[in-house]
C-alpha cells in the first residue's frame, strides 16, 4: 500500500503554507483563504545537497538534467486538428481540436453543455476517433437516454461513470483515446487530498493532473465547469489559467438558441462565437446568426435600429429596441437588457445636453434582441437613434444600419473593421449606413454611406424631412 501523500494548506492570498487548516491566515490575516494541496518537498538526505549545489538539484524533487531540443526539431502541425463536422464548434476552437490540449466549458445548469459534448463525442466517434466520456454526475442509463435522442453515432462512445481521479487516469492511459470528456470537474476528486469533491484544493489539483495527462499522452481533454451565481466558473480562478481554452455556453432560458463563446484560446482567436438552436434532437448549428437575431423586420415600429457587432472575426447584425414613455410616478426608470446601464445613462445625458432631447420625465427601456450582450461602443449610435425614434414616435428606415461611438461632446467616432460590418449589412439587404464622417470606407459596394459628425447631424438626416 502506497504511503499517504503529504499535504499542506496554502493561503490563496499570500501563498503562505500552514501545516493544518485554520479559518484565518497567520501571515496576511485574511479569512477563509487556506486551501489544501499536495506538498512537494525534497527528501531529507537531498535537502542539504540541494542547498549546497544549487542549480538543477534546487529546482524540484528528484530533478535531473535532460537533453533539450530546438523548436525546429519539434514534429507536428496544426493540420492534425481533429474535426468534429460541427462547423460552429470547430470555428470557435480555431479550426478543430488540438491533440493534447485541455478545454474548459462553462455555462448555467441546463444550458446544454453535456448535450453539446455528447454530440461532439458522437461526431468524433463516427469519424474513427476513439472517445472516452467520463460522467461523474449521471448514471449510465441517463447518458444512454440522451445519446439515443441525439444521434446513432453517440451510442458507440465509450462511457466511464467514475469520480476518483486515479481510476479515471489509469483507465484513460490504458485506452489511449483521442479525446476524453470529463463531466464535470467539480465531481472528480483525488484520494491524495482530504477535501470533499468540488472544493478549491480538489478542483485545482485534479485540473492540474488532467492537464499533465493531456500533454504527456496527446489526448485532448474536455472538462465541464459549473457556473456560480456571479457568472464565473466555480472553483479557483487559476482553473481558467491552467487550461488551454475556455468556452462559455450562453443563452436565455426562454430562448431556443445558444451562443458558444471562446474567452481564452491558445490555439485560435478569442471572443469567437458559435450559434446553435436547441431542438429535441440536440443542438443544431446556425450558419447565418445575423438572420436569426434580426428576426422578422417586415413591420418596423418606432424605437428600432440595427447595428453590427464584431464577435471575434465574425460580424453580427443585431436589433436594438428602445422605448421612452412618460413616467407614471416618482423617479423615472432606466431599464436595459443586454446593454450596460451606465453606458445608457451616459448616452441619455449626451442626448439631453447635445441634442436637446429631455429624458428627465421619461421612463427609458432598452433591449438588445435575441439575448445578445452589447459590449463594444460601436452600437452607441444605434441606441441613440432608437431612443430618438421612440421620443419622436417615428420609425427609422428599415434598410438602415447605424455604426459609431458617441462621445461626451456628441461627436460620432469611427469604429474598427467597418468594411466587414458593412459587407454583412449589405448581405442582409441593408443599403444605407450612418457612420462617422471620417470613418467612411473609400470603397463601397451596394451601400449608401452617410457620414455624420455629431449626433445632431444624424437626427437632422432622420427626422427633419
Amino acid at each position: 500500500m502506497s504511503a499517504k501523500v503529504k499535504t499542506v494548506y496554502r493561503c490563496t492570498e499570500c501563498g503562505a503554507e500552514h501545516p493544518k487548516w485554520a479559518g484565518r491566515c497567520d501571515v496576511c490575516g485574511e479569512w477563509n483563504t487556506l486551501v489544501e494541496e499536495t506538498a512537494a518537498r525534497l527528501p531529507a538526505g537531498n535537502a542539504g545537497a540541494a542547498r549546497r549545489q544549487g542549480g538543477a538539484a534546487a529546482l524540484g524533487v528528484g530533478g535531473s538534467v535532460v537533453a533539450t531540443a530546438t523548436l525546429r526539431d519539434v514534429r507536428g502541425s496544426e493540420e492534425r486538428r481533429l474535426r468534429t463536422a460541427i462547423n460552429e464548434f470547430d470555428f470557435v476552437l480555431g479550426g478543430g481540436i488540438v491533440p493534447g490540449s485541455m478545454i474548459l466549458i462553462g455555462g448555467e445548469p441546463g444550458i446544454g453543455k453535456s448535450t453539446l459534448l455528447l454530440q461532439v463525442a458522437g461526431a468524433l466517434q463516427a469519424s474513427g476517433q476513439r472517445v472516452l466520456y467520463v460522467s461523474g454526475e449521471e448514471s449510465p442509463l441517463q447518458v444512454k437516454l440522451r445519446a439515443d435522442r441525439l444521434s446513432p453515432a453517440a451510442a458507440d462512445v465509450e462511457l466511464l461513470t467514475e469520480t476518483l481521479l486515479e481510476t479515471v487516469l489509469a483507465t484513460a492511459a490504458g485506452m489511449e483515446p483521442a479525446v476524453m470528456i470529463v463531466d464535470s470537474i467539480q465531481t472528480i476528486f483525488t484520494a491524495d487530498l482530504e477535501g470533499a469533491p468540488g472544493n478549491v484544493g480538489q478542483v485545482r489539483e485534479c485540473a492540474a493532473r488532467l492537464m499533465r495527462f493531456a500533454k504527456e499522452s496527446g489526448t485532448a481533454v474536455f472538462v465541464v465547469g459549473h457556473v456560480t451565481k456571479g457568472g464565473g466558473i466555480a472553483g479557483p480562478k487559476t482553473l481558467e489559467h491552467i487550461v488551454d481554452t475556455v468556452l462559455y455556453f450562453e443563452g436565455e432560458g426562454s430562448l431556443d438558441h445558444r451562443v458558444l463563446r471562446a474567452t481564452k484560446n491558445r490555439f485560435g482567436g478569442v471572443d469567437e462565437i458559435g450559434v446553435f438552436r436547441m431542438t429535441e434532437a440536440g443542438l443544431i448549428p446556425i450558419e447565418n446568426p445575423s438572420e436569426l437575431f434580426l428576426g422578422d423586420r417586415d413591420h418596423v415600429a418606432s424605437g428600432s435600429a440595427v447595428t453590427a457587432l464584431m464577435e471575434g472575426t465574425r460580424p453580427l447584425l443585431v436589433e436594438i429596441q428602445a422605448l421612452a414613455a412618460k413616467a407614471g410616478f416618482g423617479t423615472p426608470q432606466r431599464v436595459s437588457t443586454g446593454f450596460d446601464s451606465r453606458r445608457l445613462a451616459l448616452l441619455l445625458a449626451v442626448l439631453d445636453k447635445r441634442a436637446g432631447l429631455p429624458f428627465a420625465q421619461l421612463d427609458v427601456f432598452v433591449n438588445v434582441v435575441g439575448g445578445v450582450r452589447l459590449h463594444e461602443p460601436a452600437g452607441d449610435l444605434a441606441v441613440a437613434a432608437a431612443l430618438a425614434s421612440s421620443v419622436y414616435d417615428r420609425a427609422l428606415p428599415a434598410h438602415a444600419l447605424f455604426l459609431g461611438e458617441v462621445g461626451l461632446g456628441g461627436e460620432i467616432r469611427p469604429v474598427s473593421q467597418s468594411e466587414r460590418r458593412l459587407a454583412e449589412g449589405a448581405k442582409m439587404g441593408l443599403t444605407t449606413v450612418y457612420l462617422a464622417e471620417r470613418g467612411v470606407p473609400k470603397r463601397l459596394r451596394d451601400v449608401n454611406a452617410i457620414g455624420v459628425r455629431t449626433i445632431s447631424d444624424v437626427f437632422r438626416h432622420l427626422f427633419e424631412r
